[in-house]
């Protein structure tokens, strides 16, 4: 007897993740392939798109391998998003990718700002101009690759890459479209004016199709690589954060998604687009029709912890953590800003760098490690201050990531930000969002809600702890903490500025 199954392919940084769903939701395989990023000079981030292709076809084949019998209804795509993968009239690959945290379109964007204005940005893309963004990487690719920039025909991103790959069709969906700084949000469509305003011929961008919609099938070419059979059909997809937050039942107004993962988000479906007149904070369209998101963005998240735990000597991650019970919230005045590489959310500042504040003689490891833990909470905590100011107001959220994992910082991060935390079940994050994608383009269900309640289960609610008269109060405390926490950039911003102009701009200014 066979096994229906449905596909989600995630296109990471760090690995590609496939598995395999059930009709009922049941996990029923997962496997990932590593990916390593190069790093040809200080600031750039690369990979090799055949890379990605060898490791989907590898987690492809060990996922139907611990099947008896699959059969692969559909398959659906996640992926890193803004990464720039560039593509000749031939279809071939002419330059490695150019990932998301990849920095050196620092000049290429405060060009965009310039030529295009805040005012501009915000009614034609809804998103400011940021480093990671696709357009700044096409001006990057025009004025130091002209060369290469003379072959380029099609612009896509990391999980279309792989689309292509598998069903020989160009395409991609809004939520990615939305990371690239040339697509209008709220009309759903690439943004002629944009393009004009950056001398970017539209032609260069590919079709869009929507997440759960049918994209193409397999080709036979990719039946051989995969193990998969042809025709099998394929959807758009969706970015990572919206096919993260898909996975998790986080697509209407009301609720959200918290994630503390290597990076740290915050995310809010909404159903009528809106735009933070400053740009502080991104907006997107959704994995779902007619859906809207506004998601803030902590670039150094567990990677923060990560990075604490090593440098103090290596510790169990439990452990480590473990030791914070001996710590009052706001760590006996300890601060931490967790910006190690910079930070997007509110800030939007390349040069910003991660820094402890009030250390004394009292202090021992367990503070720091507080401090790290309640940084990172704060710093997603931001996220939400600016939704609030948007009229956003999640009543919940779901926590999805390392952290959510861990009890403890699952109860701080509940305390900071004042919101109860649910965890769900299967927790497989963007890959799961994408089968839940493929289900509904194949016709198993509706809708994403109608799938999120067959296959997601609720595994633990966690709630800010309640006040005890006369006893200070973790929210008092971490109000406080906060507060002190939050006048750290701004008086440290023009030493960041100045530290990075000292040891020297990375790119040149572009020209028109």
């Amino acid at each position: 007897m066979t096994q229906p199954t449905f596909l989600g392919i995630d296109v990471g940084t760090s690995s590609i993740k496939v598995i395999s769903v059930g009709p009922a939701g049941q996990l029923l395989a997962s496997t990932s392939s590593p990916m390593t990023v190069s790093v040809p000079r200080p600031g750039w981030s690369e990979q090799d798109p055949e890379d990605w292709w060898n490791g989907t076809c590898l987690a492809i084949r060990s996922v139907l391998a611990d099947i008896a019998s699959p059969a692969v209804i559909g398959v659906g795509l996640s992926g890193q998003m803004h990464s720039l993968v560039a593509l000749d009239e031939a279809n071939r690959v002419i330059r490695p990718a150019i990932l998301w945290n990849d920095v050196r379109t620092s000049a290429e964007a405060a060009f965009i700002r310039e030529t295009v204005g805040n005012e501009s940005l915000r009614r034609l893309t809804g998103n400011p101009a940021l480093e990671g963004f696709t357009a700044t990487k096409l001006l990057w690719m025009r004025e130091n690759e002209p060369g290469l920039f003379d072959r380029l025909a099609h612009v896509l991103l990391a999980k279309d890459y792989i689309r292509f790959r598998l069903t020989g069709e160009i395409a991609i969906d809004p939520s990615d479209a939305s990371g690239t700084l040339l697509f209008n949000v709220v009309d759903g469509s690439w943004s002629n004016e944009m393009c004009s305003l950056l001398g970017i011929d539209p032609g260069l961008l590919p079709p869009i199709v929507g997440s759960s919609e049918i994209a193409g099938t397999i080709t036979s070419a990719a039946a051989a690589g995969t193990g998969l059979e042809k025709g099998i059909p394929v959807v758009g997809g969706g970015a990572d954060n919206a096919c993260a937050a898909t996975g998790a039942g986080v697509v209407s107004p009301g609720d959200a998604l918290v994630t503390v993962g290597t990076s740290g988000a915050v995310v809010a479906p909404i159903n009528t687009p809106v735009t933070d007149p400053e740009m502080r904070i991104h907006s997107m369209c959704h994995a779902v029709p007619n859906t809207w998101y506004l998601m803030g963005v902590v670039l150094s998240a567990g990677a923060a912890l990560d990075w604490w735990r090593r440098t103090s000597g290596g510790a169990d991650f439990d452990d480590l953590v473990e030791e914070t019970a001996t710590v009052p919230p706001g760590s006996a005045g300890v601060t931490f800003l967790p910006y190690l590489t910079g930070e997007r959310t509110p800030h939007a500042d390349a040069n910003a760098r991660g820094v402890f504040f009030g250390i004394h003689g009292g202090v021992e490891r367990a503070h720091m490690t507080r401090a790290v833990m309640e940084g990172v909470s704060f710093a997603l905590k931001d996220s939400l201050t600016l939704m609030s100011a948007l009229d956003v107001n999640p009543s919940g959220a779901v926590a999805v990531g390392g952290g959510a994992s861990s009890p403890r910082w699952l109860q701080m991060l509940s305390d900071v930000l004042n919101l109860p935390l649910r965890t769900v079940g299967p927790s497989e994050g963007a890959p799961l969002g994408a089968a839940m994608l493929a289900a509904v383009g194949t016709g198993a269900f509706a809708n994403v809600v109608e799938a999120g309640g067959a296959w997601l289960t609720d595994l633990a609610l966690v709630e800010p702890i309640a006040d005890v008269p006369g006893v200070p109060s973790a929210q008092d405390a971490y109000a406080v903490a906060y507060e002190r926490y939050r006048a750290l950039y701004p008086a440290l911003r023009d030493t960041f500025a100045a530290d990075a102009g000292a040891a020297g701009a990375i790119g040149a200014r572009p020209q028109r």
